[in-house]
């Protein structure tokens, strides 16, 4: 016969490295909508690009709150969600760098 506890299993605080990913998630989802607003005024050259850029940033921030539970900086990030992030923003700054050229 096994034995099924009613109790809640006991969650461990939050630690450093859960500091850290949300301090990197802030810096990567900052550093993205300005970035999509630079490659925005670069790819059609004229603010009007730049303003589509930083609207695309909006919207790419509520998808990215939609995906973590209606919160923009969850508890326990995954770290899946931070290096995607980051190699989302590697992209983008690529793509600014080849179109400045």
């Amino acid at each position: 016969m096994t034995f099924h506890s009613t109790e809640p299993v006991p969650r461990s605080a939050p630690g450093t490295g859960t500091g850290v990913k949300t301090f990197v998630t802030a810096v990567l989802l900052t550093f993205g909508v300005g970035l999509l607003g630079m490659v925005g005024w670069a790819v059609l050259s004229s603010g009007f690009g730049g303003f589509l850029g930083l609207v695309a940033g909006v919207f790419g921030v509520v998808w990215w709150r939609s995906i973590h539970d209606k919160t923009v900086f969850p508890q326990v990030i995954p770290t899946k969600s931070v290096v995607i992030l980051a190699v989302v923003n590697a992209v983008l700054a690529l793509v600014l760098i080849l179109t400045a050229g």
